[in-house]
């Protein structure tokens, strides 16, 4: 679709993710967030993604909301559902979609972001920035707060960082972003898409059944009471110990080759 504002590319097992719409800053419109969570689908459903690549065209990788959409949607007395959010849909949707996706999702950021923008890329496992991006928290300054964006963005930076950032809107570059656990990396511009590939490689070298089950241990077991967390992770070791990926990785390493592993195997819960 050539007038779509989302693109998806699945090449060599990764599925890149492009948003394509730099007159606007890639700003979160109704159209944008319509064909993104189209093209996250779309990259999850196909066997031959193993990893996925979230970037952006254009100098800014996310401004946020598209406030000229929000303004005209608030005086025609419209709903403005795409960031406020509408059950298992919208910008909530997108989050969790990413969030929770079993297949690695790695943020390239190649430019600023802002707001929900911020969102997208906290969401994600790995976030690799240029060294001359820069990030803010605007919304108190426009009479609203990081909502919907918090839920991802707690976890990652923690709360003391958040009250800081959220409540002063300070803009912050991106070594602090660094220094926050926003980004993993942070490099110059002519070595963000090698660092990309970098994580990209390694990502591609774990099996995607234990790829998926590290990060339901990273989202659950902190939540869980010690001795309901030995026994969920007990469980779920002995399952992926008798997976067919892991006698595959068990006889890889024993020739000293390369896995091969299976595109799509019984899920981990």
């Amino acid at each position: 679709m050539s007038d779509e504002l989302v693109h998806l590319e699945v090449r060599g097992g990764v599925a890149t993710i492009t948003l394509d719409s730099p007159t606007n800053r890639n700003a979160l419109s109704h159209r944008l967030v319509a064909d993104l969570e189209r093209q996250l689908a779309a990259a999850l459903t196909d066997d031959d993604a193993r990893v996925i690549v979230l970037g952006a065209t254009g100098p800014v990788f996310c401004a946020g909301a598209d406030l000229k959409e929000q303004r005209a949607a608030n005086e025609a007395g419209e709903s403005t559902a795409t960031i406020s959010g509408r059950a298992g849909g919208g910008l909530p949707g997108i989050l969790s979609t990413i969030y929770h996706s079993p297949k690695p999702v790695v943020a390239r950021v190649q430019g600023p972001a802002r707001a929900g923008g911020i969102g997208l890329l906290a969401a994600c496992d790995i976030a690799v920035g240029v060294e001359g991006a820069t990030f803010g928290f605007s919304e108190v300054r426009l009479g609203v707060a990081p909502a919907v964006i918090s839920v991802v963005l707690l976890p990652r930076i923690g709360a003391a960082k958040a009250r800081e950032l959220f409540l002063t809107a300070a803009p912050f570059d991106a070594s602090e972003a660094v220094r926050i656990g926003l980004l993993n990396a942070a490099v110059p511009a002519d070595r963000l898409d090698a660092t990309v590939g970098d994580y990209v490689d390694a990502l591609r070298q774990g099996a995607p059944t234990a790829l998926a089950a590290s990060k339901e241990l990273i989202h659950k077991v902190p939540a869980m009471a010690m001795d309901e967390a030995f026994a969920w992770t007990s469980e779920l070791s002995a399952r992926l110990f008798a997976s067919v990926d892991a006698r595959e990785g068990m006889q890889a390493f024993a020739e000293k080759r390369p896995p091969r592993w299976a595109q799509r195997e019984e899920p981990t819960r």
